[in-house]
């Protein structure tokens, strides 16, 4: 007798594809196992169970056996469909763009607990309309470069170690502030302010984000610094990126 080894998980649907004729693959972003990619069997015939489960951005309670090199769905419930973020176009477009991240950024089982519970909170609260978006998705790749190696060190001089305050230069090579007397190379200028906007959004919680409030100069200069590092730095660019720009 075979028994199946089933695992029950919360995960948000990041990305689908279609296979084969009538089923999907389906990555998602778990609490348990990271990035995961499952086959959902028959998810695209019109009275599959699985059809509502599977589309993207769906936050759900899902049951699966691992098999040879995927996972296969079982079950599924839902916790939540973010029916907000698909009916408002910069809303989708901001989710759309943090689940690429996820995607692009994080290896297959990667697992980082932390950072699930930032993505799931962002999610939630771009489904209402408390807060400044672009804040709070500029806080999340912020969470983002740090849970991959990429963070900014901003209490320290990059180049020789002095303990700073604030600065008006990141050095984009070492990934992080430079004293007024070390060399100001391979980075870019910003204003003070930016900076320590920057290090408020690095070290505060999601659901905090509310209390920075900054003009359009300052998100122009944490935007340049954060697009420059995802960029530069991961196997290819997020293509939602560019939408950003015309929201």
């Amino acid at each position: 007798m075979v028994f199946l080894s089933l695992h029950k998980v919360r995960a948000v649907v990041i990305k689908t594809m279609e296979y084969k004729e009538n089923d999907k693959l389906v990555w998602l972003y778990t609490s348990e196992f990271g990035k995961i990619t499952a086959i959902a069997k028959g998810s695209r015939k019109s009275k599959s169970k699985f059809l509502s489960i599977t589309l993207p951005l769906c936050y759900g309670e899902y049951i699966l056996f691992k098999g040879k090199n995927l996972y296969n769905l079982q079950e599924g419930k839902i916790i939540s469909s973010f029916q907000g973020l698909l009916d408002n176009l910069d809303k989708l477009t901001y989710s759309s763009y943090i689940c690429e991240l996820i995607d692009i950024c994080i290896e297959e089982g990667e697992v980082n607990q932390e950072l699930f519970r930032s993505f799931i909170t962002c999610m939630y609260l771009l489904n209402t309309d408390a807060l400044d978006y672009e804040l709070l998705i500029r806080a999340f790749e912020l969470k983002i470069l740090s849970a991959t190696g990429y963070g900014l060190n901003l209490d320290y001089c990059a180049s020789c170690r002095k303990k700073i305050t604030v600065s008006n230069y990141i050095s984009l090579s070492s990934y992080g502030g430079l004293c007024e007397s070390c060399e100001k190379v391979h980075g870019i200028y910003i204003s003070k302010p930016a900076y320590n906007s920057i290090k408020f959004l690095m070290k505060t919680p999601m659901d905090k984000i509310y209390k920075l409030n900054v003009n359009e100069e300052v998100k122009r200069d944490i935007r340049k610094v954060i697009t420059h590092i995802i960029s530069s730095n991961y196997s290819k660019k997020p293509k939602s990126l560019e939408m950003l720009n015309y929201i």
